[in-house]
């Protein structure tokens, strides 16, 4: 790391504990986060439920993920994220232990919905991206936010087969009690998120930049009228719909078609594996070409790949393909989307702005979820539910490619970030 990387008023070892803390934390979160896909056949068939239920209560962790993010996000702007972190690890384990009591519906319901729901805004994507944005200088920070995505992204690859292997040789319960274990590695990391609170309160108590005393009033209601953000936080809602329609759904879909129990796991490892490629080349992309275009073409390529891998028979060999590809497209738009939001808002409410942008990515993924299960259970295939997935794809990226990417009235143009 060179000195041009940190932020104006962050130490050296301030910024590395932020980006450090958020990379392990994100590997921990977003590892767990998915592979509950992989729980579905041992859950359902354990407790009776069908598998729109276990998707029910999936569904419900993503909306209330969404609908707290706003709120979490606030908070950090406000007061620092070291404390939010802290208690949303705490409050993860607490949602795994609870899902492991669950006898049915209405306790997976609300240890893997809503309280892991919560923990996950704690922990996980906007969080993280927030804290290490105001650690890093403009010049390099969707860059490095797509490092931290990268290296966040590891999670999946560590998780899936360590779930798999557990499911398979010991039974799901053994499964979570190690995600518990998970969580304890990720309980220091997210204290050391919060090492740039301090800074981060300083910088904007003394800051003369343009949005130093804008409101977060002001902040919303200018949201609120910029197309820019408008079209970006819809676009989100179908990113959240095709994530987790695949994440959720594609070790399904690889049972239904009659192969092995093992390529579910390594499917979604491969996704979490190529997933680091990905962040680090779309942070890079972001950095260099006009965000609106980078986060267009991703939706767009997504679109066309589901398409290709539902119409060609299903192997281990297509499988891992799709997984790869998807892998690349996967959450290196999340560091993309903040550069964009900081380019338009600046810094200083990038935690709330990014958390309602990501809010409507919860509710896609609520609807992705559950609808495909309903889809699943009523009409015995996912061909309607891909379908759905593929054109609101296409006109989510061509819309985001048009995109206003000008920042708000009252700040200057930025600097390539």
């Amino acid at each position: 790391m060179t000195d041009t990387i940190q932020q104006p008023g962050y130490t050296r070892q301030q910024t590395v504990a932020v980006l450090v803390g958020s990379s392990i934390m994100l590997t921990m979160s977003m590892g767990m986060r998915q592979s509950w896909g992989l729980f579905s056949v041992p859950i359902t068939q354990d407790l009776g439920v069908s598998v729109a239920d276990f998707m029910l209560a999936i569904a419900v962790q993503n909306l209330v993920w969404g609908a707290t993010q706003p709120i979490v996000g606030a908070y950090a702007d406000k007061f620092g994220s070291r404390m939010v972190a802290v208690l949303g690890t705490l409050l993860y384990a607490a949602g795994i232990g609870v899902t492991m009591a669950a006898t049915g519906t209405l306790m997976l319901i609300i240890g893997l919905g809503f309280m892991i729901g919560i923990a996950m805004s704690c922990t996980a994507l906007m969080l993280a991206m927030a804290a290490s944005a105001r650690a890093v200088s403009a010049s390099r920070r969707t860059f490095v936010l797509g490092i931290i995505s990268a290296m966040g992204s590891v999670g999946s690859f560590i998780a899936a087969p360590l779930a798999e292997g557990l499911i398979s040789s010991q039974g799901w319960l053994i499964a979570m009690v190690a995600f518990i274990g998970l969580c304890v590695v990720m309980l220091p990391a997210a204290y050391f998120v919060g090492s740039g609170d301090g800074a981060a309160a300083e910088i904007s108590r003394t800051s003369t930049a343009p949005d130093a005393h804008l409101s977060m009033k002001q902040a919303l209601i200018d949201a609120s009228r910029h197309s820019g953000y408008v079209i970006t936080a819809a676009a989100f809602f179908v990113c959240g719909l095709q994530l987790i329609f695949i994440a959720m759904h594609l070790p399904n879909y690889i049972a239904l078609c009659g192969l092995a129990p093992w390529l579910g796991a390594a499917a979604l490892g491969t996704i979490g594996a190529f997933n680091a490629i990905g962040c680090y080349l779309l942070g890079w992309l972001g950095g260099k070409y006009p965000k609106n275009l980078v986060l267009g073409a991703v939706y767009v390529l997504r679109s066309v790949f589901i398409v290709i891998y539902f119409l060609v028979p299903a192997t281990p060999a297509t499988t891992l393909i799709f997984a790869a590809i998807m892998g690349i497209l996967w959450l290196g738009i999340a560091p993309v989307v903040t550069g964009f939001i900081t380019q338009i808002f600046g810094l200083k409410y990038v935690a709330t702005l990014t958390g309602i942008a990501f809010f409507f990515h919860q509710v896609g993924s609520f609807i992705g979820v559950w609808g495909a299960g309903l889809i699943l259970d009523s009409l015995g295939s996912y061909d309607r539910a891909w379908q759905i997935a593929v054109l609101i794809g296409l006109a989510a990226g061509i819309a985001q490619m048009f995109a206003n990417d000008k920042p708000a009235p009252k700040l200057p143009e930025p600097s390539p970030a």
